[in-house]
């Protein structure tokens, strides 16, 4: 028996990096998932590469700032494979700019799509996970969150998640006795495309290699490293864990 047989998921932020990751194991091990995010193409084409039969994968393409948006989509999920049970919570932005040029549409933007949306699409979700005696959401946090690194100064993107971080924390005590465990992981440098929405594919092909070193075990991280931590959480291999921060760092958090 699989790990997620019968389960159904909703993956923000699927249609690449980890989100397209973890959707993918997903599917592989028996659940039904919708993946998410703005790009309607490239959902389509991430769609495409979990499951070419489209059986067990769908796409809902919108705007996770827009509280609006996680309600539509679980309504989808609902209409599409019968309800929530999973929820993983990963969708953001990011980029680098030193706090005292950060504008008011840039924060908002950093506090809209990472904490708004979370909160929202948490909320929405977990309204449906209790139609269903229960559930699981993990979401995606971040290490500068937990510890500020000052080559990639990141103000306002790390308030946001550190309110994601926050969440983590209330959700897990509000939604126990409703059988809903929430828990987050905290990311160091991972290699995604997210840094291709700041930098030509040169620069980042320049820049990624130079935070290898950053990390004690030696390496950026990929997208499966994360996925496994999340997978695991969103399993019932976790069933007595709820309200953790769990860093997946490559030691970095242990010290430098």
């Amino acid at each position: 028996m699989n790990r997620f047989s019968l389960k159904v998921a909703i993956v923000t932020g699927g249609g690449s990096g980890i989100g397209k990751e973890v959707a993918t194991r997903l599917v592989q091990e028996g659940a039904k998932v919708v993946i998410t995010g703005r790009d309607e193409a490239k959902l389509m084409k991430a769609a495409q590469e979990i499951d070419a039969t489209g059986q067990n994968v769908s796409f809902f393409a919108g705007d996770i700032a827009l509280p609006a948006t996680s309600a539509q989509l679980v309504e989808y999920t609902t209409e599409k494979f019968g309800g929530v049970d999973i929820l993983i919570n990963n969708a953001g932005v990011f980029a680098s700019k030193p706090f005292l040029d950060v504008t008011e549409s840039e924060y908002d933007w950093f506090l809209d799509t990472i904490l708004k949306g979370k909160f929202f699409m948490a909320q929405a979700a977990a309204k449906a996970m209790n139609k269903r005696g229960g559930g699981a959401i993990v979401q995606t946090g971040s290490l500068w969150a937990l510890q500020a690194v000052s080559a990639t100064p990141s103000s306002a993107y790390s308030a946001a998640n550190a309110g994601v971080h926050a969440l983590t924390h209330n959700l897990a005590i509000e939604l126990a006795s409703s059988n809903i465990r929430i828990n987050t992981v905290a990311p160091a440098v991972v290699e995604t495309p997210v840094y291709n929405t700041f930098m030509s594919d040169e620069q980042v092909k320049e820049t990624l290699p130079t935070f290898n070193s950053f990390h004690p075990l030696g390496r950026n991280g990929q997208p499966a490293d994360v996925a496994e931590a999340i997978l695991f959480l969103a399993s019932s291999n976790a069933s007595w864990i709820t309200g953790t921060i769990l860093p997946v760092d490559g030691g970095v958090t242990a010290g430098h």
